[in-house]
């Protein structure tokens, strides 16, 4: 099954363009670092408004216990995104704390960064393989910067886990990036935005389009051949 991701959203406005777009999960980040960061208290109407529409993402980065029981109580996730340097054992344990499926995301420069996918195959129901943040970056993840694609040819081919294609992804080079990497999920964030953290409604609809479209012909190609 395909599956679209549209991360770090921060208005009603931007949300239900994702949901009528048909967007399969909708992320809301916790991270205050980040310009896509949410409160608790915006964090919850908007999960609030896609509860029974999409599958509901909370974003945490390296969540402290008290700070992970409090942004669950808030947002109601469906599922919750670890994008810090979360170990296997502490993301195991927020999975048990929370009782929430988990999805944590690694980055990726190279092919010995792909190796880290088996030490979360007992504590990740997901894993979102997302590009390596420049050197000084500030953010983990949603710094527009994508990675040699294919580096994860062979992947899609494993059972173990469900994976994610994360990192620079636009409405321009999805249908690409899903004919190289051969993974049947993507997730976007800055790729839809006009500047840090506004996301553009054009651009959601446009990513969504064009990501159904090349799952559709990669699995046409599949079926000729």
């Amino acid at each position: 099954m395909s599956l679209v991701k549209i991360c770090g959203l921060a208005t009603a406005e931007a949300l239900e363009a994702a949901l009528a777009a048909g967007a399969d999960m909708v992320g809301f980040v916790r991270f205050p670092r980040s310009p896509r960061h949410v409160s608790l208290e915006a964090g919850r109407a908007l999960s609030r408004a896609a509860a029974g529409r999409a599958t509901r993402v909370l974003l945490l980065v390296d969540p402290a216990d008290a700070e992970l029981d409090e942004a669950v109580a808030a947002i109601e996730p469906d599922l919750i995104q670890l994008h810090g340097r979360e170990t296997p054992e502490r993301a195991a344990a927020i999975r048990a704390q929370t009782g929430r499926p988990v999805m944590k995301a690694l980055a990726v420069a190279e092919a010995a960064d792909l190796a880290r996918i088996d030490l979360y195959r007992a504590s990740a129901e997901r894993i979102l393989l997302d590009a390596k943040p420049p050197k000084g970056a500030a953010l983990p993840g949603g710094n527009g910067v994508a990675f040699d694609w294919r580096l994860l040819a062979g992947l899609a081919k494993a059972p173990s886990h469900a994976l994610m294609l994360s990192g620079g992804l636009t409405p321009e080079n999805v249908a690409e990036a899903v004919a190289v990497s051969g993974l049947s999920a993507v997730d976007v964030s800055s790729g839809v935005e006009s500047s840090p953290g506004i996301k553009d409604i054009s651009k959601i609809a446009a990513f969504v389009k064009a990501a159904r479209a090349a799952f559709a012909a990669r699995d046409k190609d599949r079926r000729v051949a």
